[in-house]
């Protein structure tokens, strides 16, 4: 979904919080399953998921408009978005499992 410029790229933050989310329900999975299961899903799969090139592409294109402020915004909140997502997804896998 393209982003307006100087408007905040909301499809590529929830696909990055989304795509860590489910990397944090991988590793509760990953000590269970075969040992090339990790790198295969965690960077192959989810790493084509998530896009964080985008992100960094995104951030570039903020600043470049004069959006500083939005644009470190934008940089600092996936960042703690994308920490807390796969917490989340851990500790929700935990529970259900």
């Amino acid at each position: 979904m393209p982003t307006t410029p100087g408007q905040f790229p909301w499809a590529t933050f929830v696909t990055n919080v989304a795509g860590c989310f489910l990397i944090g329900v991988l590793m509760v999975f990953v000590p269970r399953a075969h040992r090339l299961v990790r790198p295969f899903v965690g960077v192959g799969i989810l790493g084509g998921f998530t896009t964080f090139s985008t992100y960094a592409v995104e951030f570039d294109g903020l600043l470049r408009t004069g959006h500083a402020g939005l644009g470190f915004a934008y940089l600092a909140g996936t960042l703690a978005a994308a920490m807390v997502a796969v917490t989340l997804g851990s500790v929700v896998t935990r529970a259900l499992t």
